[in-house]
């Protein structure tokens, strides 16, 4: 399995990746092992997804990075966190 997922920091910047290994990948993010979080952390995972193979997982993430993918996580998650984006 593939997990398309979002990470959001204090500053409620969000990141979003696809991994084989959740919890190992949010580790890394958190731990400054990657470039493009590690002056963002502490961060904690907000969505997620779960895809058959790679290729998917790599598409949907794909899709969520794009303006209406974007506006797609927004809509999803006001509700779950009760303030507007």
């Amino acid at each position: 399995m593939w997990y398309v997922y979002v990470l959001q920091n204090k500053d409620d910047d969000w990141y979003i990746g696809s991994t084989r290994d959740l919890q190992k990948r949010i580790l890394n993010h958190n731990t400054g092992k990657n470039k493009s979080t590690k002056y963002g952390i502490p961060w904690r995972i907000i969505y997620c997804e779960i895809g058959l193979n790679q290729k998917d997982a790599r598409v949907r993430e794909k899709y969520l990075k794009s303006g209406m993918g974007r506006r797609y996580l927004k809509n999803r998650l006001k509700f779950f966190f009760g303030k507007d984006f």
